[in-house]
Order: structure tokens, then sequence, then C-alpha cells
């Protein structure tokens, strides 16, 4: 698989279509704003200029049990994403304790409206926007695929969206370990709260990859909503990979390691097919 060059681009650093742009750094506000609040802000990761036109794009949401992390923490995934042709948005978005569900999906559902009307600036084709998120983050991208009301506050829907991509995602069961999960996930709502409740067959098609020595989300997640797509004849592709832990299924995207990642290979492949 050949290797391609990528640009980071906040465009409060250099004007629009710049190539020759720095990336920013993890202590620079910078970005993009999609929205007034100061968490609404997104980067722009692009393929080397020339390798393709109409890249096919994903939209990334970083874990941080819907309480911490920034856009930063996206870098290693959003540049090897770029540098294999595919336009990549890493997004931040107001988390606990600014918000709590459902609101802290608001964001993100913004965030792909922006990505759908401003994409093509650079180069990234409109009609192939996926949603892909690491952990509390992969959960976020499965409720923007299943639960309607998201996207649909932003004009749009989940027949928008290409496919979903989840690593180490907990979508059919919140975790119990942390003590803010009750704040979090109001009891009254927690029947909203996960994408197997939402599964109806008209999802998009789904890669949920998980490793089998994740402590941190049980794999079960995995295979329960995998099992809940399948039922309903949902396009879904389940990828265990052995000794795999939580944080090791997205560390694996770093340029140290990504040139021999299966994980990697595979988002690829299924990118490519959908």
């Amino acid at each position: 698989m050949a290797r391609r060059s990528f640009i980071s681009l906040s465009l409060t650093a250099c004007a629009a279509g710049v190539i020759a742009c720095r990336a920013r750094k993890h202590d620079e506000p910078g970005g993009i704003a999609y929205g007034n609040a100061p968490r609404q802000r997104l980067d722009v990761y692009m393929p080397e200029p020339g390798s393709r036109i109409h890249h096919p794009v994903v939209v990334y949401f970083y874990g941080g049990a819907w309480q911490s992390g920034d856009r930063s923490d996206s870098r290693g995934v959003a540049q090897a994403l770029a540098a294999r042709g595919i336009v990549t948005i890493a997004a931040d978005y107001r988390s606990y304790p600014e918000t709590v569900f459902p609101h802290f999906l608001d964001d993100p559902a913004a965030a792909v409206r922006w990505t759908h009307d401003h994409v093509r600036e650079f180069g990234g084709d409109s009609g192939r926007i996926f949603v892909m998120g690491h952990s509390s983050g992969a959960h976020i991208a499965a409720m923007l695929a299943t639960d309607p009301r998201y996207l649909a506050a932003q004009g749009m829907s989940n027949s928008s969206l290409s496919g979903m991509i989840g690593l180490a995602g907990p979508y059919a069961a919140i975790p119990t370990s942390d003590p803010h999960m009750d704040e979090i996930f109001p009891a009254a709502l927690r029947q909203r709260a996960l994408p197997i409740a939402f599964v109806t067959g008209n999802e998009p098609p789904m890669l949920l990859a998980t490793g089998t020595a994740d402590t941190d989300v049980d794999p079960h997640n995995s295979d329960r909503f995998a099992g809940a797509l399948r039922a309903h004849h949902d396009v879904v592709e389940l990828k265990k990979y052995q000794g795999y832990g939580h944080d090791t299924i997205v560390e694996s995207f770093s340029a140290a390691q990504n040139t021999v990642s299966p994980v990697l290979a595979d988002v690829i492949t299924f990118i490519d097919a959908h």
C-alpha cells in the first residue's frame, strides 16, 4: 500500500486552499470553527495534492470517556488516513462537565453538517462521508449512524453517511467503573443512550474493530452490536485483533506502526469498498 504525504490545514493559520500550511500544534487554539462555542473547532487533514480528486472523507471523533480529550489526540489516525488518500476531519466537541447526554452529540452532528457543506473545498467527496471514532468517540459515531435525531437536527439523515467505523466502542452497555457515568448519562435517558437500541435495518455499512485484550471496553459490545445489525440485515464487518488492548488499537495508526497495522489496512479496505 503506497503511502502519500498529508497536510493539516487550519484556516486561522493559513488561507483556504494554501498547500504549504504547517500542522497545528496541540497548544495552539487554531482550527476551523464549525460553530460559535470554543470547543466547536476542527482540523482538516488533506492528502497530497494531485493524488486524486473527490477523495473519500472521514469525520473522526477521539475518545476520552465523554469528558476529556482534544482533537490533537486524533493526529495519528488523521495523518495515517490522509496519507492514504482520505480527507480527514478531526473535530473537538463539548463534553462533561460542560454538557451531558444527549447534548454532547449535538456538536459531532454539526461537525458532520459542516463537513458535508465544505469538504469539496478540500478535495473531498461530500457523497462519501464516513464517521469514525475510538472508544467514546466510537459510541458517538455509532449514535449518529443509528439514532436519526442528531443528524436530522442538522437537516441530514444517516443515509447521508457512507459508513461508520468504530474502534473499541461501547455500543451495547455503558461502562460503570467511572464515577461520573451517572451524571453523564442521566438514568431517565439511559434507554436512549446506546446505539444498539436504535438498529432498524436502515443503517449505513459498519466496521467494528475491537481488541481481544481490551479491559476498558468489553469486546462483547462489538459482538452484540454486530449481532443486532446482522439480525436486521445491515451490512457489518466485525474484526477482532488478537492481543490488542483498548489503546493499542488506536496506537496502531501511528507512523511507527501503521505500515504493518492490520487495523489500518482493514479500515482502508472498508472505505474503498463503500
